[in-house]
């Protein structure tokens, strides 16, 4: 309440963000404190993610909603693969082992990011710095392109104009079910975990789901191809129950790709930050 009605997003951003490089210099460098600052940064990302959405109105007003809808319409040979899949695969009023297995690989993804993560920083721990960064940086720079191009999913596109958009009404099976499911409970789950409903182009379900396979691969083959069946299947359920239109999920695999290519040219200043920080960490325990 107090980020909506008083701070400015600047502000809460520099609040936000500073936290981890604070924790950096408070606490001496462990695995709970590497685990603690991926904390923060994940508590940063939220505000990222979710503050655009603080002014539904003035978001609103600047939303996409034909372009995703004409590519994947261009994609699906003139039909959205959405509503093609939702048409041959879903049943309304009942649920299938299939869409058991494709909702909770959705829910899951909350975790399977971090996992690998963490996985990384077990296994290898030399190569945990690098995972960190990468994973992290698709998740704020993903959650960045929100604030200047708000784009929305099928499902409310669909909702606002009664499916006129989208050739027939697409249903947001992943809420459908969790009604199904989860009873009253659900109301409360969705409030915790929603935010910013305009947060559709890059998917970042996605785009960290593909680094977290790039990275486990890095660690062994098994890891890898559990990653990558994970990603598939991933995919597969964002299209299927309306959350994500093709091209949402080409621009996340896009920026994942963008950022694993690119981030060792970046290598040598977040060297330099780190340096600085460490100083600061230095100076901060210098008489302990």
């Amino acid at each position: 309440m107090v980020r909506r009605r008083v701070a400015s997003p600047l502000l809460t951003q520099t609040v936000a963000f500073a936290a981890p490089v604070a924790l950096s210099v408070a606490m001496r460098r462990s695995r709970a404190r590497d685990v603690a600052v991926c904390a923060l940064q994940m508590w940063a990302y939220i505000y990222l993610y979710k503050t655009p959405h603080d002014d539904a109105e003035a978001q609103a007003e600047r939303v996409r909603y034909d372009y995703p809808i004409a590519v994947d319409r261009a994609l699906g040979v003139g039909e959205l693969p959405t509503v093609r899949l939702q048409r041959r695969l879903a049943r309304p009023g009942s649920w299938s082992t299939l869409d058991d297995v494709l909702v909770w690989t959705h829910w899951l993804w909350f975790v399977v990011p971090h996992a690998a993560v963490a996985y990384v920083l077990v296994r290898r721990p030399e190569r945990f710095p690098e995972a960190a960064v990468m994973t992290y940086a698709v998740f704020d720079l993903g959650a960045s392109v929100y604030w200047v191009l708000p784009t929305a999913p099928p499902w409310f596109a669909a909702q606002r104009d009664g499916g006129s958009r989208t050739e027939m009404p697409v249903r947001r099976m992943m809420v459908e079910y969790g009604e199904y499911f989860w009873g009253d409970r659900w109301e409360t789950l969705y409030s915790a975990f929603g935010g910013n409903p305009l947060a559709a182009m890059p998917s970042l379900h996605f785009a960290t789901t593909v680094m977290a396979a790039v990275l486990l691969s890095d660690v062994g083959p098994a890891a890898g191809a559990a990653g990558w069946l994970y990603a598939g299947t991933l995919g597969f359920a964002l299209v299927y129950l309306g959350e994500h239109y093709v091209v949402d999920l080409i621009a996340g695999a896009g920026l994942a790709a963008a950022i694993r290519r690119l981030g060792p040219r970046a290598a040598p200043v977040l060297r330099r930050i780190g340096r600085i920080v460490a100083a600061l960490e230095e100076r901060a325990h210098a008489g302990a």
